[in-house]
């Protein structure tokens, strides 16, 4: 077959029915071979940076590498943040982008550069397609690159003759890709010994849980062990139930405050987490000295990467925590205490939020912690929540109460313009979901584009822009380091952005919340949108 043809096979073959691009003149075979076939949706996005937002929410939510098609260097260029979030989020996803015919190309052909230098540092491997009878072979190692771990991008550059040339292209057969064994890691008795001897323990709960699906795995080692659970800084995902007695909630992303709370502990399981993520810089290291630590990832490079630890287990995430399990016994009675101590003061904690958030109800706008109050307890049951709302989204991370994993979606890539695009995705992945995406004013201009895709596939999804008309967190921080005054550069206004006619023009109803309780009512009507719906939610910059 035709090379244009091998790729569509090889992308059958790999289980993909969606192509996620923005195409040009370098992507005009693959669209001619897409022509016949009915089997393989092109999904077009306006512009490449939500393209790849778009994939990595897709891909999150069936678990299954998405494909990207990009057009040569300023497509690359474009779609860079993107891979960036995906490569720290560690999304599998192949993304192909075309490069000029080679018989110019010394020429310095419009559009023409280094495309894969150029997308080198967002992706785990980036590699050019030479010869259209190695593309299949590629497009084989792409794949499995994708997955293996740690997953994330891979980026294949393929110049537009080499889809072009003549002669028959021979397809291989798709080889399984051996992303773990089943067996436990061997030092999996020590670090149950070390665990079980433990008289204050603590668990950090990080995205690898998530990605493993192995929440069920922890659950039963923190009972087990009557275990304080935090989750990691900004995490990604529902990596431990939300309603559970155990969850103390979010470390923040700073060393100094990460080590406080670790602090009252003696051994720490750190589950799936390969570290802190801090943002803003504070001395030191984030785990306190004399606390023994038991690491279990899928990455052997992230084995005491950040911090020295006492015992490694490296393999599947959830094969190695039932591994724990079983070595651990039967819950003594000192766990079954603690577990009673920390469901009370986690009912109080709940409580006294539940009671502060309420009490700041009114009309628009909104303070930040009542608005993210309205919303996460306006939730219909089965509700994906995508987050890149920044503010409010630490707000609203406190107050959410989801079991359910795949739930909440978030990148701690933070690369802005993420949400609209993920959000698009995580709904054409399931449309039986209502999807919520709950985005901030300025991160949602990085990525506006995104809401002509969800307007054209009529995709059920409320887009609620939190509008304070600033760059809060910026300000925020500005403040903390005493330098305050004259904020430069961190205002969206005068004029404001007028988000319903943002609405109107990619072509989506738009409404704007006048309170609290409209808002709440909004949320929970999500599951009944028979397509995308734009909510203005207007806030405070702090609380009231």
């Amino acid at each position: 077959m035709r090379p244009a043809e091998a790729l569509l096979e090889i992308l059958r073959s790999e289980g993909v029915t969606r192509i996620f691009g923005n195409p040009g003149t370098t992507e005009l075979p693959l669209l001619e071979a897409l022509g016949d076939a009915t089997d393989l949706t092109y999904v077009l996005g306006l512009h490449e940076g939500p393209v790849v937002a778009m994939a990595d929410g897709y891909a999150r939510a069936t678990r299954r590498p998405a494909f990207v098609n990009l057009h040569i260097a300023a497509g690359v260029a474009n779609g860079l943040i993107g891979m960036l979030n995906a490569r720290r989020s560690r999304t599998p996803m192949v993304i192909t982008a075309g490069q000029q015919d080679r018989r110019h190309l010394l020429q310095d052909p419009m559009l023409g550069g280094d495309v894969a230098a150029i997308g080198a540092a967002g992706v785990k491997t980036a590699m050019e397609v030479r010869h259209a009878y190695d593309l299949p072979l590629v497009m084989r190692r792409a794949f499995a690159e994708a997955v293996r771990p740690p997953a994330g991008p891979v980026l294949v550059v393929i110049p537009m003759d080499v889809l072009e040339e003549d002669g028959a292209v021979t397809v291989p057969d798709r080889s399984p890709v051996p992303v773990h064994g089943r067996a436990p890691a061997s030092e999996v008795g020590r670090a149950a010994a070390l665990l079980a001897a433990a008289r204050r323990p603590v668990i950090v709960a990080g995205d690898g849980i998530g990605r493993a699906a192995a929440n069920g795995e922890l659950v039963e080692v923190a009972e087990r062990l009557g275990s304080t659970v935090f989750q990691q800084p900004m995490f990604d995902g529902v990596n431990f139930p939300g309603t559970h007695p155990l969850n103390e909630g979010m470390l923040a992303p700073r060393n100094t405050v990460v080590r406080e709370a670790l602090a009252p502990h003696d051994v720490l399981l750190l589950a799936g987490c390969q570290g802190f993520n801090p943002h803003h810089y504070t001395p030191g290291l984030p785990v306190p000295d004399g606390l023994a630590i038991v690491q279990v990832d899928a990455d052997p490079a992230d084995i005491g990467r950040h911090f020295p630890i006492d015992v490694g287990l490296v393999g599947d995430v959830g094969v190695n925590l039932r591994a724990v399990v079983a070595a651990l016994g039967e819950q003594p009675p000192e766990a079954k205490a603690r577990l009673e101590r920390a469901a009370q003061a986690t009912r109080d904690r709940v409580a006294a939020l539940d009671r502060q958030a309420r009490a700041a109800y009114g009309d628009a706008p909104l303070d930040p912690l009542a608005a993210a109050h309205a919303i996460a307890t306006g939730l219909p049951a089965d509700a994906v929540v995508v987050e890149e709302a920044i503010t409010v989204g630490v707000k609203l991370r406190s107050v959410l109460r989801q079991d359910r994993p795949g739930s909440y979606v978030h990148t701690v890539g933070a690369g802005l313009g993420w949400g609209i695009g993920a959000a698009v995705g995580t709904s054409l992945a399931d449309r039986s979901r209502p999807v919520v995406a709950v985005l901030g004013d300025g991160s949602a201009m990085f990525g506006l584009q995104g809401l002509w895709t969800a307007a054209r596939h009529r995709l059920p999804v409320l887009f609620l822009v939190m509008n304070n008309g600033e760059y809060r967190t910026l300000k925020d921080t500005m403040d903390e380091r005493k330098r305050t005054g004259v904020y430069t550069g961190l205002d969206l206004g005068p004029p404001g952005l007028d988000w319903l006619a943002a609405a109107e023009l990619f072509g989506l109803e738009g409404r704007r919340v006048q309170d609290a309780g409209g808002l709440h009512a909004l949320v929970a009507g999500a599951a009944d949108l028979g397509g995308p719906l734009l909510v203005e939610v207007p806030v405070t910059a702090h609380g009231r």
